[in-house]
């Protein structure tokens, strides 16, 4: 099972509609996940631990080298499905 992170700054609404449009994404793809949300902070916490992070791509940068672990990857429409499925079929080549 993957683990994966919705991320905003806060960790409140934005992530939350992430991690349930994240959710019917990766059900699609039939890759079993465990999807959480939270703060831009906990979530750099995470990141050893994670498989992928999921956020704004105005907030990519706030990532470090230190962060590793987890692919970051930056959203221009976080709540666009079909952006999160055509960026994770490009990093897992699924599908």
């Amino acid at each position: 099972m993957v683990k994966v992170v919705a991320t905003c700054v806060n960790g409140l609404g934005s992530s939350l509609l992430m991690k349930t449009k994240l959710e019917k994404v990766f059900k699609k793809l039939g890759i079993p996940a465990e999807v959480q949300h939270m703060s831009l902070s906990e979530a750099k916490r995470a990141a050893p631990r994670c498989d992928f992070i999921f956020c704004s791509s105005s907030i990519v940068d706030q990532f470090s080298s230190g962060d590793k672990g987890a692919k970051i990857v930056g959203l221009l429409n976080i709540m666009s499905e079909s952006e999160m499925e055509s960026k994770l079929k490009a990093i897992i080549g699924n599908k």
